[in-house]
């Protein structure tokens, strides 16, 4: 059978369409909307990963023999560059003079003194460390006395620091406490430190349940806006991603230490096999001099880390 001409100039052109969609949906990804399945906030977290688009799509181009469906290819790659391509450079320097560390620690890990003692030997002035149970804490509590002497907890979360800490309070993001402040009194001033929990989000059925999320990150931008310090750190488990504009109330206010002063994406979750970072150091007023993910422990997550300066 013979291919008219207006259907042989048409097929290259529906050839290379898919990589102009998924171009044009990875550069937009900010307009998909959170109403319903949450889509926006799904896609967001997976961002980085959209990348994988660009080889599937030359394979396509390849089985076609187009080569402007190739030649399209170009656009999608593009914009992942756009997106990510910074966060493959590695951005970190010297300097700095505070050094934090925080840790999702796992409520059911089963080697909590050797989680304490693999913090302890990452040399941090502050330690964050969120799902800890009643007993888990008396654990961290006896592990990193001798670094750290001064050590705040409240629910679920905690703070170890070798500075003393002053100010310590709850900060009522949830029903249960899931969050704490504290004024770490660092020999270069006051610094407001925060140890954060956002609530679990689910992938089910039901679409990307992040209600209790979005609500407690609400709260905790609320408590942000209020805080006086020029100086803030705040640590812990976001449950979600930089990236996630659902998150925006408190990402538009502070700075990841990743971001700035990483190398790589920085992954933390899950920690067998790394996909996305939802484990964060937030900072306003202060410096992110380096930011790197620690070896894995007996947790779920990675530690993260960053030293931070002026």
């Amino acid at each position: 059978m013979r291919v008219g001409p207006r259907r042989a100039a048409t097929a290259p052109r529906l050839a290379a369409a898919p990589a102009v969609v998924w171009a044009a949906v990875m550069a937009l990804h900010a307009g998909i909307p959170n109403t319903g399945v949450n889509a926006g906030s799904l896609f967001q977290t997976l961002l980085p990963w959209t990348g994988l688009g660009v080889p599937v799509l030359l394979v396509l181009a390849a089985v076609l023999r187009s080569r402007l469906a190739a030649v399209a290819v170009l656009a999608p790659a593009v914009v992942w560059v756009t997106l990510f391509g910074g966060a493959l450079t590695d951005k970190r320097s010297g300097g700095g003079d505070l050094t934090v560390v925080s840790h999702n620690v796992d409520e059911g890990n089963a080697d909590p003194a050797g989680t304490a003692r693999a913090l302890a030997g990452a040399g941090a002035d502050v330690l964050a460390l969120e799902e800890l149970s009643d007993a888990s804490a008396a654990v961290y509590s006896r592990e990193l006395a001798a670094a750290y002497p001064h050590h705040a907890v409240i629910g679920g979360v905690g703070l170890w620091s070798r500075h003393p800490l002053a100010d310590v309070k709850a900060v009522p993001i949830m029903p249960w406490t899931r969050a704490l402040r504290a004024t770490a009194r660092t020999p270069d001033g006051p610094v407001a430190v925060y140890a954060v929990h956002l609530a679990s989000v689910r992938v089910s059925a039901a679409g990307f349940t992040t209600g209790r999320r979005n609500d407690a990150a609400r709260e905790l931008a609320a408590a942000l806006r209020a805080e006086p310090a020029p100086r803030v750190v705040v640590l812990g488990d976001f449950n979600g991603t930089y990236q996630d504009d659902a998150l925006a109330p408190v990402t538009s206010r502070l700075r990841s230490a990743q971001r700035e002063a990483g190398d790589g994406l920085g992954f933390t979750w899950p920690a067998a096999f790394p996909m996305v970072r939802i484990d964060d150091v937030l900072v306003r007023g202060m410096t992110p001099r380096a930011a790197w993910t620690l070896p894995a422990t007996g947790s779920d997550h990675l530690p993260v880390a960053a030293t931070l300066g002026r």
